[in-house]
């Protein structure tokens, strides 16, 4: 197998002035290579990752990485910039750029070369060093590892054999298990020094009285699993190491990861998790004083970390058994930065948005079943299916009414768990796993009272805040372990099935019959008015949060077993708007591709596919690459769709499909041509204001293969997959 890293893949000149342009400068060098298929595939899920988190960090460093189908094996490329390039780092430009690729099914392997590399990032030596190589040859062989640099700390051995990278390996693979910050404490002694301490629930006999370091279990992770997962690691372990604290590391990492050891957990003094994906197998970690926080706070600011992990221990502040998926990184929030909407210090209504759009997510897949067969059954056997008897007491097998009926009913069912499903996962996305019991029961009675999607959404906050508010009182370490299984659930849903039932049940369901009932009386300028609001709210984010506010407000009209005719047309209006900015961006680049790099015009080939299927997102990467025109073409374009949808009567039962459903919508004919009005407009104000610009970098070299890899363009922007 070739290296990993060769000087055909060093740059140490580099003259990209954006991180798209450097991403493409470096990536083309990997095509060249063979290493790379498809150029600008590649450079999209690159951007994709790039779209999650800046991968820039403090010192001068950049590393955009992906896992992606496009890349054949496990490849490195090293460009160091002169002028410096942003991306996205605190203290400012990156010089140092690794371009780090990795294919979907990357075996663990390579994928434990990678990670040591991502830790010896954090390694000043190994960064000065490169900073003054003087030639691509002696770079290359610095990363693999095969110039020392004088410490110690620069890998040793490559990637042509696994068997002469164990110096590599045990590092990163330590981490991933149970690496330690301490020099003197191996991976496999401190199982064996955590017993002869006793049990560690809390501060209360510390490290002082028992003459030994203050001992902190960590847990990194990040979406791709493969350079910030390990550099967080590395730099707590390094942190911890001057601190004079024992640092033990589980990195939850692409290779997977290995659970630390329970007697290690058990031995710790406090818990740090640095992640931006949920910690996998959070509740072994309960009972101890827990900082939680982004990883790349763990990369930028350790010392900070350990130091307030030990200050939550001497003040005594531990999370509550079986919820430390409770914790926060301020103590008083009960879910990972994920969850609870990122960051220390965000606003209530930033976190009320991420709460309400977590039981969303988890409800949409029950809409989308539930609805598709329900529109099924009434396209088989008639709108008269509805009062067909049960399945289960009468289905001939040769009779489509008989399936008719059969879809219907399994349709009914699904539809069934909406309200509960979104307000177990709103409570959820609040207080982690133990927020399901109240949020189940209070979605339950919310449908038993009738106070529907109202309720369910009141019966999910309350139980998220139920939950959070038993999390915070001090328990005796004896009754921590009832906790998760008998005390939370009990509790908390005995409280919130009083609410519910006993005070704001009837008022919330009087909001939800006021509702339906102005939902059924709207017609003429009013239905327009409203399809044109929709239409503006679904084309506005192109699957962000407004754009979810919209569909849900729809979805909710028709989550009922007999829809009013209002909500039908709600639904076909938000579904239309939906369709337009994907399809019109695939038009533009059909009639007018000399607008677009060749990047955009390979997604507008893959946006007529993604917006006849209802798939907004497919004109995210148009929308990244230049908003200022795509976004508000797109809300033009939408605003009309959804005015003549609820104009042209149009009505939906189904909650998607795009127009693979369009047998089943009513007033079809013209359901379509306000569908291709609003694409028609879109498109024309798109070329229009492209227009008025010069043309996009890369556009006028067009042929079969789009343009010539050997000639980027600095200014390309690369798209943002969705």
């Amino acid at each position: 197998m070739s290296e990993m890293i060769t000087a055909d893949l060093v740059d140490l000149d580099l003259s990209a002035d954006s991180k798209e342009a450097a991403a493409r400068a470096l990536a083309e060098r990997m095509v060249a290579l063979g290493r790379v298929t498809d150029l600008d595939g590649f450079l999209a899920d690159v951007a994709a990752r790039e779209a999650q988190m800046p991968t820039g960090l403090d010192g001068g460093i950049g590393i955009p990485h992906c896992r992606s189908e496009h890349v054949t094996e496990p490849t490195l490329a090293f460009g160091r910039s002169a002028a410096g390039i942003d991306f996205g780092a605190a203290d400012g430009p990156a010089d140092l750029i690794f371009l780090i690729a990795a294919p979907a099914g990357a075996d663990d392997a390579h994928l434990t070369i990678l990670s040591s590399l991502a830790r010896q990032l954090m390694n000043a030596e190994f960064t000065d060093a490169l900073r003054s190589a003087v030639d691509a040859n002696a770079a290359a062989a610095l990363i693999r590892g095969e110039e020392p640099d004088g410490t110690g700390g620069v890998p040793e051995g490559t990637e042509d054999s696994v068997d002469s990278v164990d110096s590599v390996a045990v590092p990163a693979a330590a981490s991933a298990g149970a690496a330690t910050g301490s020099p003197d404490v191996g991976p496999e002694e401190e199982p064996q020094n955590g017993p002869d301490d006793g049990p560690r629930n809390g501060p209360h006999d510390g490290p002082a009285e028992r003459g030994r370091p203050f001992r902190v279990v960590a847990v990194t992770s990040c979406p791709t699993g493969i350079a910030h997962t390990y550099m967080a690691a590395e730099s707590l372990e390094k942190a911890g190491r001057e601190a004079g604290v024992e640092v033990v590391v589980e990195t939850q990492g692409s290779a997977g990861f290995t659970r630390l050891d329970p007697a290690v957990i058990e031995a710790a003094d406090g818990v740090i998790f640095a992640h931006d994906v949920p910690v996998r197998d959070k509740d072994r970690f309960a009972g101890k004083p827990t900082v939680d926080t982004g990883v790349k706070a763990a990369i930028n600011r350790p010392g900070e970390l350990i130091d307030e992990v030990r200050g939550k221990a001497a003040r005594g502040e531990v999370t509550a058994a079986g919820a430390a998926g409770a914790a926060g990184a301020d103590g008083s929030s009960g879910t990972t930065p994920v969850e609870r909407g990122g960051k220390p210090g965000e606003g209530y209504g930033t976190k009320l948005r991420v709460w309400l759009m977590s039981g969303v997510s988890y409800m949409v897949p029950f809409v989308a079943a539930g609805g598709l067969l329900i529109a099924l059954g009434f396209a088989i056997g008639g709108y008269e299916i509805n009062k067909a008897p049960s399945v289960m007491d009468h289905f001939v097998w040769s009779q489509a009414d008989s399936w008719a009926a059969l879809l219907f009913q399994v349709g009914g069912v699904a539809f069934a768990f909406l309200v509960p499903v979104l307000a177990g996962y709103i409570a959820y996305g609040m207080a982690d796993r133990p927020g399901l019991v109240p949020g189940f029961v209070g979605g339950s009675i919310a449908l038993t009272v009738n106070a529907g999607f109202l309720g369910g959404l009141a019966a999910g906050l309350i139980s998220g805040a139920v939950v959070m508010a038993i999390q915070r009182v001090r328990i005796p370490a004896a009754l921590r372990g009832i906790m998760p299984v008998v005390v939370i659930p009990l509790i908390s849903s005995a409280v919130v099935g009083f609410l519910m039932f006993v005070v704001i049940g009837k008022p919330i369901a009087s909001a939800q019959k006021a509702m339906t009932d102005w939902l059924s009386g709207l017609s003429g300028a009013n239905a327009v008015l409203l399809g044109a609001l929709l239409g503006l709210m679904m084309c506005f984010d192109l699957g962000g949060p407004v754009n979810k506010v919209a569909y849900a407000f729809a979805t909710a009209g028709i989550a009922v077993a007999d829809p009013s005719d209002s909500a039908m047309k709600i639904m076909a209006a938000v579904m239309a708007a939906g369709m337009v900015p994907p399809l019109a961006m695939a038009l533009a680049t059909t009639v007018r591709g000399k607008l677009f790099n060749a990047a955009e015009r390979e997604n507008g080939k893959a946006a007529w596919v993604l917006g006849a299927s209802f798939i907004s997102e497919g004109a995210i990467p148009f929308a990244a690459a230049d908003p200022l025109r795509v976004i508000p073409s797109s809300m033009v374009g939408g605003a009309l769709t959804g005015a003549l949808s609820m104009a042209f009567g149009a009505t939906l039962r189904a909650p998607h499909g795009g127009i693979f459903v369009v047998p089943l919508i009513g007033n079809p004919l013209l359901y379509l041509v306000a569908i291709a009005a609003g694409v028609c407009v879109t498109t024309a104000l798109v070329i229009v204001l492209k227009g008025l610009r010069k043309p996009a970098p890369g556009a006028v070299a067009q042929g079969p293969g789009g343009t010539d890899p050997s000639a980027p363009s600095p200014e390309a922007k690369q798209p943002v997959a969705a």
